[in-house]
């Protein structure tokens, strides 16, 4: 994940100072990105989410450390991630298993598209509607897999159509792996509830969490030329469903209903969770 020694990272903006003064040919090739720049705007994505995710890295660790526990001893896994946007998740786990497939999953075009351009040689990324019934069938896959993880994407998916998903990733799973969420999952007491989230809001406050927020990052990566194309294709395919937001017992009862022997939290800050389902 690093830029090349004695190197300035490119950072989002460069491009446009770049363009001037250059042919119409020499100008286009400019708009390819290359894995710097992709990278540059994949780091610019996560100091946005660490404003409402404070522990996201300790919850990116929390995952491997699952995938590990069920993985040790064995071959390199085959690892999916579900809602991967720009495979902030899958380059983590592709670095701490050496050898292993990760195969990213989303439908997002600039997500994916900056998720290829950084990460092209590290893993593999499909665009898939997991909301839609067979979405697996677009991942080409060849076995069964040893983990399906996700990060703060499942709350997209309408609450009756998760179930589905569900049902379908434990498919895919041998006997004894996991699916993985790691989300906002909410407490159904609304007292409880509202403790959590404040717990939550304290905790970035005082990780100083602040700067550039999830709507700017968004308006300065559309205006991204490299990305035009994806930009329009997600202009194309419109905007998602709203957020579902459901609690710990709701998801087990869905994961249970799946095909999930066992569903259980593993780790939680205030209502940021991470939810471990055995097949």
């Amino acid at each position: 994940m690093n830029d090349a020694p004695g190197s300035r990272p490119v950072e989002p903006g460069d491009r446009p100072r770049r363009l001037a003064g250059m042919t119409a040919r020499d100008a286009e090739e400019a708009r390819m990105m290359d894995a710097h720049e992709a990278r540059a705007w994949v780091r610019r994505w996560d100091r946005q989410q660490e404003n409402y995710l404070p522990d996201r890295e300790e919850r990116f660790t929390v995952v491997g450390d699952v995938v590990a526990g069920v993985t040790a001893g064995g071959p390199p896994p085959l690892i999916l991630d579900l809602g991967c946007g720009p495979g902030s998740m899958s380059v983590r786990l592709a670095g701490r298993f050496p050898g292993a497939a990760v195969v990213g999953v989303d439908q997002d075009p600039v997500l994916l598209a900056l998720a290829r351009d950084a990460y092209r040689d590290i893993a593999r990324f499909a665009d898939a509607d997991l909301a839609a019934p067979g979405w697996s069938k677009e991942l080409g896959l060849t076995g069964p897999v040893d983990a399906i993880v996700s990060s703060t994407a499942l709350h997209w998916i309408p609450e009756d159509r998760l179930g589905g998903l569900y049902e379908e990733a434990a498919t895919l799973l041998r006997p004894g792996g996991v699916l993985v969420n790691a989300d906002n999952l909410y407490d159904e007491q609304p007292a409880v509830a509202r403790l959590a989230a404040a717990v939550l809001k304290e905790r970035a406050a005082r990780a100083g969490a602040g700067g550039e927020d999830w709507a700017t990052w968004w308006r300065a990566v559309t205006a991204e030329p490299a990305l035009a194309a994806a930009v329009a294709e997600r202009q194309r395919r419109g905007a998602r469903g709203g957020l579902t937001e459901l609690s710990v017992r709701r998801h087990a009862e869905l994961l249970r209903a799946g095909g999930f022997r066992e569903v259980g939290t593993v780790w939680q800050a205030g209502d940021d969770v991470v939810l471990v389902a055995v097949r």
